[in-house]
């Protein structure tokens, strides 16, 4: 007995080390020790395999994340493989779950592994900014040749059991009675006089072949992950694996690990693997809340947006009831839908036999009463306030009493659309991103009047189809939009005060967006922006310089990709973006107009101001309560927005800039430029007087 986390028995010839370390087994401190005592164990008594499983419904998921950053305690992960890999008795791993990460390079220094045809094995720390600290990158190659290590190690994403055994990273796959089958499996191998081989020991060579695939990938990789670091740094690992002996590799991978665990990028994926999981959390909800069942589905409104959306549910296998105004609406509706997944098929996403499926979950109406029985109906129509209230007011006659009305508006306000039926408790927002199939954000929108099962329902729902979300105060554009605004704000005044639509993007996509901000314009359509402003007064469109540019190309037909035209000139075939003379043309008489004098804007101040205007905003959200947290701000945007995840959001960006330094450029804008643009955040202003952090700040 080895204690309550790790402990060893016998089973005849055979002793088991077993792990108990709930939810997932993680490597923590404690289970490494154990590990270490029972191995010691094992090597002096008459056992001859020592068989390593785990308790509980996994094998070991990964490392103790928790732990990163803090004090290291003996003994290491490293130090724990060098000792199971010099261990004087046959070795044998039984995974079932998902051996990840840590837990899988221990299963890889095991002699041979035996999995249950359920389990799943991977690599998945690129996904954290890091590489596999624990010789990862040197034993996966071995055993599976570089092609498939490239592969694994630089997508981080998992396979299965029966995969991982064709790649030789699993020797044998059972159906069931893991632990009796990893017995019998060492018995045997002992009969045998099965070696105790090692991949440490295993040969690898560079081929032609092979460094052909690391160039090539390098060069794939660098335009996937445009700006991370750990990709390449697994690459260089991997070719150290083939070009050096093992021990030499293995020190290459422990300098490059503790580069990776010391680089800003990493600290930024750690915040958002748990900024994503606190997202899911509602506070000050009751504890015996329960979300409502949804078993079937309504939506409203069978265009681009309500079409995802339909996807989103009957990939999810809840039923689905498409509603449009006419037959020919629906029709055109599930043929888009048909379209999708089509070329998905065609990529080999899908079989066809599970979109037969999907579709099944699917039926189209142009009736709102095939909506009385729905559990859950989401309206997907036109952005337009008097419109959706018309549209609930009837769903508040036809649908079922508890039945849960959402709107996926973008901006509008879910109290006066609740307000337009008699039970305001049973409406909310859920505002999905477009493509809605694609996009995993989903950010729920609580009115004044929603009720807490409803709010739990919806969080519950977007879990359930496979989006993170994130819960939202009412205010006009909620989370994402509200801080948009700004954003778009400072991109279109540093255009007119003297930069052009290629410096701006360029500077934004150079930092790390997914694209510039007058490129996201003109995909998703200038007219969209144009058409939401003509609602608003003049003092609601606030400083003409920052709308101007893009009403004068709407005017002139220019409404982005969709026109041909926007910011930029796009090639019908390929929509390749290419600069516009004619765009410089209607700025500089902008200027004019304003009685701007044109100035050289350096790129630095390009990011500064857009990323700055975002967080500034997003500091006054949490203090209002809109937000419950900061982390959930960063979620929005990091999974809605393209803000790059190796950054952490808009948040933990300011937070590692320093809030003083942040706080400081406000204040340097606003002396410099529109004051009444930057008025620092009163939150920003007080965590700086009193030393706080945004990660610590809990509205009372």
């Amino acid at each position: 007995m080895m204690g309550t986390v790790v402990t060893y028995e016998r089973h005849g010839s055979v002793g088991v080390i077993r792990i108990n370390n709930p939810p997932v087994n993680a490597l923590s401190h404690a289970v490494r020790y154990g590990i270490m005592e029972a191995l010691a164990t094992a090597s002096t008594d008459d056992s001859l395999a020592v068989v390593l499983s785990c308790d509980g419904r996994t094998f070991i998921a990964g490392a103790d994340i928790t732990e990163f950053g803090k004090p290291p305690q003996a003994p290491s992960l490293p130090d724990l493989l060098l000792t199971l890999d010099n261990h004087p008795k046959l070795t044998i791993a039984a995974i079932h779950g998902t051996a990840l990460g840590g837990g899988f390079e221990v299963a890889l220094t095991c002699n041979y592994r035996i999995a249950l045809a359920t389990g799943k094995v991977g690599l998945p720390e690129v996904k954290l900014g890091l590489l596999p600290g624990a010789g990862g990158t040197q034993r996966t190659p071995r055993l599976a040749g570089l092609p498939a290590a490239v592969d694994l190690i630089t997508s981080g994403n998992p396979i299965s059991a029966q995969r991982a055994m064709t790649l030789q990273l699993v020797d044998k796959v059972v159906e069931d009675s893991l632990e009796d089958s990893a017995i019998a499996y060492g018995v045997e191998l002992v009969e045998q006089s099965a070696p105790q081989r090692q991949a440490s020991a295993l040969a690898l060579s560079l081929s032609a072949e092979d460094k052909y695939l690391i160039e090539s990938m390098k060069a794939k990789l660098l335009k996937k992950t445009r700006g991370e670091h750990a990709p390449q740094r697994i690459l260089d690992c991997l070719i150290a694996a083939a070009e050096s002996p093992f021990e030499s590799g293995l020190k290459r991978e422990r300098e490059e690990f503790m580069k990776c665990l010391a680089d800003p990028q990493s600290a930024a994926l750690r915040h958002m693997f748990f900024a994503e999981r606190a997202a899911a959390k509602i506070e000050k909800l009751p504890k015996d809340t329960q979300p409502l069942a949804i078993t079937s589905v309504g939506i409203i409104g069978a265009g681009t947006m309500g079409g995802g959306i339909a996807m989103c549910f009957a990939q999810a296998g809840i039923a689905v009831t498409l509603v449009d105004m006419t037959d020919e609406a629906v029709k055109l509706g599930l043929e888009k839908i048909a379209k999708n997944y089509a070329i998905s098929e065609k990529k080999g996403r899908l079989t066809r036999a599970h979109i037969d499926l999907t579709m099944a979950n699917i039926t189209t109406s142009s009736n709102f009463d095939d909506l009385a029985n729905v559990d859950m109906v989401i309206e997907a129509v036109f952005e337009n306030l008097e419109v959706k209230k018309e549209v609930f007011a009837k769903l508040d006659g036809i649908c079922k009493p508890g039945a849960v009305l959402a709107s996926n508006t973008s901006y509008q306000s879910i109290d006066e659309i609740a307000a337009a039926t008699m039970r305001p408790e049973s409406v909310l927002g859920m505002h999905f991103f477009s493509p809605a199939n694609v996009m995993k954000l989903l950010e729920v929108v609580k009115g004044a009047a929603s009720s807490d099962a409803v709010i739990a329902t919806a969080m519950a729902v977007g879990k359930k189809i496979g989006k993170v979300s994130v819960l939202s105060g009412m205010c006009y554009g909620f989370i994402g939009n509200r801080m948009l605004k700004h954003y778009g704000r400072e991109a279109a005044l540093c255009l007119i005060e003297g930069s052009t639509p290629a410096q701006i993007d360029s500077a934004m996509e150079s930092w790390g967006m997914a694209m510039g901000p007058l490129a996201v314009s003109d995909l998703a359509g200038l007219d969209i922006g144009y058409k939401a402003r003509e609602q608003l007064t003049a003092e609601q469109k606030g400083d003409p310089a920052s709308y101007m540019v893009a009403d004068r190309l709407v005017e002139a037909g220019r409404l982005g990709q969709k026109s041909g035209a926007g910011y930029y000139q796009y090639d019908p075939e390929t929509r390749e973006r290419q600069e516009d003379s004619a765009v410089m043309s209607i700025v500089t008489a902008a200027r004019q107009e304003l009685g701007i004098t044109p100035r050289e804007l350096k790129d630095a101040e390009i990011v500064n101001r857009l990323t700055l205007a975002l967080a500034n905003e997003g500091a006054k959200l949490l203090q209002e309560g809109i937000a419950q947290r900061a982390s959930d701000i960063d979620v929005v945007y990091c999974y809605g927005y393209g803000f790059p995840r190796f950054k952490g959001g808009p948040m933990h960006t300011i937070e590692s800039m320093g809030l003083d330094i942040a706080v400081a450029q406000i204040n340097e804008f606003h002396g410099r430029l529109n004051p009444e643009h930057w008025q620092v955040a009163p939150l920003l202003a007080e965590l700086v007087d009193n030393g706080g952090q945004l990660a610590d700040y809990h509205r009372e």
